[in-house]
């Protein structure tokens, strides 16, 4: 990497296993991806939580030629997330897809989406909200992004299909339509690219 390895303890004490396992899939994410420029980890606990120091929040920023690659995990409901080494454990397994597929991508073996992306509602506020992806990003999306149902409607664990905008925000990408889908069209894997 052309930057050291960076790694920040919010609102919570830094630990030195966690931060070993970290620097162990970093290691092991840069033997299979040469090319990361720069990588950063955060860990923290959100404010949120202080008064459940057990709800942790891990985002990953790894930089590849032309590219930030971002996955941002949130606890959500999910009791065994509230681990932080499970935490960090998803979080990486997400960035090495993205890695993957920037990897085809660069590669020329990837064309198109055969299908939309997919994902889940995270949480809304009153006039924005975010989506997991099925690739393990969080992605913003505004109310006038939503199509086929009210942005009221949208809860929690919602399964929604998008479509998503590169460069608009210095946030990452964005969805600029949101479609609510029954649990049964939802699929729980990222779509293949053919």
């Amino acid at each position: 990497m052309d930057t050291p390895l960076e790694i920040a303890f919010h609102n919570t004490e830094p630990s030195q296993y966690l931060e070993d396992r970290i620097r162990e899939r970093v290691d092991r994410m840069h033997r299979r991806f040469s090319r990361i420029n720069s990588c950063r980890v955060v860990v923290e606990v959100p404010h949120r939580s202080q008064a459940n120091a057990q709800a942790f929040h891990v985002r990953i920023e790894s930089r590849v030629p032309g590219k930030e690659l971002v996955v941002s995990r949130d606890p959500g409901r999910h009791k065994a997330h509230f681990d932080p080494y499970v935490m960090v454990r998803d979080a990486f397994d997400a960035m090495e897809r993205q890695l993957e597929q920037h990897s085809q991508e660069v590669r020329g073996d990837v064309k198109s989406r055969s299908a939309p992306m997919q994902g889940r509602v995270l949480r809304t506020f009153r006039e924005h909200g975010f989506i997991a992806t099925t690739d393990g990003r969080e992605i913003y999306f505004h109310r006038n992004a939503v199509v086929d149902a009210r942005f009221e409607n949208l809860e929690e664990g919602t399964p929604v299909e998008l479509c998503l905008v590169h460069g608009e925000s210095p946030a990452g990408p964005q969805a600029t339509t949101v479609r609510p889908i029954s649990p049964l069209k939802l699929n729980p894997q990222p779509p293949k690219d053919r």
